[in-house]
């Protein structure tokens, strides 16, 4: 039941964690605590951090997109 919990919100998380990690050269489950730990002592801000990351790297991945279509035609 757990396992399927974690696999859920792993396929429909925004990658913010697994693109900062292989940015930084970092493990992702890293990256992942220091989200946990620092939105307790910090009050949510890096909950806020992490939606606008999600945002940018949501339309960057449009913007690919359709760089792509628009070049293949």
């Amino acid at each position: 039941m757990f396992q399927r919990i974690i696999t859920f919100f792993e396929k429909r998380s925004f990658g913010v964690c697994t693109y900062l990690a292989e940015r930084l050269n970092i493990s992702i489950s890293k990256i992942r605590l220091f989200f946990i730990y620092s939105s307790f002592l910090a009050v949510g801000f890096p909950i806020v951090f992490y939606v606008l990351a999600a945002l940018v790297l949501d339309v960057r991945h449009y913007v690919k997109k359709i760089r792509m279509r628009i070049w293949d035609v």
